[in-house]
């Protein structure tokens, strides 16, 4: 059996979980997600806790038993928590302005690029070379933060570009690397 699958979820003070047939819907304090669970899973809930099962062995069964669990899991921890990936900036003149709720980068491009915010996510400035994208849903906060991070991707000579904050670029020598 799935080790992360079989184990609980446990639901905090403040979620309500409701399962529909295979649609889960999770409400907390910072907004609502649903989500629908592939066929042959199930989920229920029991004493404060959230149970996947899956019915059988079968390949797809056993390979969508601990997703399953995931997904409910991650969906309960950003209606409570919410997620955050912090990005930053390196390159002379690369830098970052709030415009609103949008951001405005300058990038080394003949013109500045505007990145709207989509619904329920916000961008958030430290500083012109700092900025952090935040939001419940796991998968649209690392989503944008990939295609923010694509406008100039970390080049590995200078190291020029936006980054994630945690991300190690890998440096090669130029040509008087001999």
């Amino acid at each position: 059996m799935s080790r992360i699958g079989r184990l609980p979820v446990e639901i905090p003070a403040g979620v309500e979980v409701i399962i529909d047939g295979q649609q889960v819907s999770v409400k907390g304090p910072k907004g609502t997600l649903s989500h629908v669970v592939a066929d042959p899973i199930s989920a229920k809930v029991e004493d404060g806790f959230v149970l996947v099962t899956r019915p059988n062995d079968d390949r797809i069964a056993r390979s969508l038993h601990g997703l399953s669990r995931t997904l409910i899991a991650n969906m309960i921890e950003g209606v409570t928590k919410g997620y955050t990936k912090a990005l930053e900036i390196v390159g002379t003149g690369y830098r970052v302005v709030a415009k609103g709720q949008d951001l405005e980068f300058s990038l080394g491009y003949s013109h500045t690029i505007l990145v709207e915010a989509p619904e329920g996510i916000s961008f958030e400035v430290q500083a012109p070379t700092r900025f952090t994208v935040n939001g419940i849903n796991k998968q649209q906060v690392g989503e944008i933060a990939a295609s923010i991070r694509k406008l100039r991707k970390p080049e590995p000579y200078k190291g020029k570009g936006v980054r994630y904050a945690d991300e190690v670029v890998r440096r090669k020598a130029g040509k008087a690397g001999k």
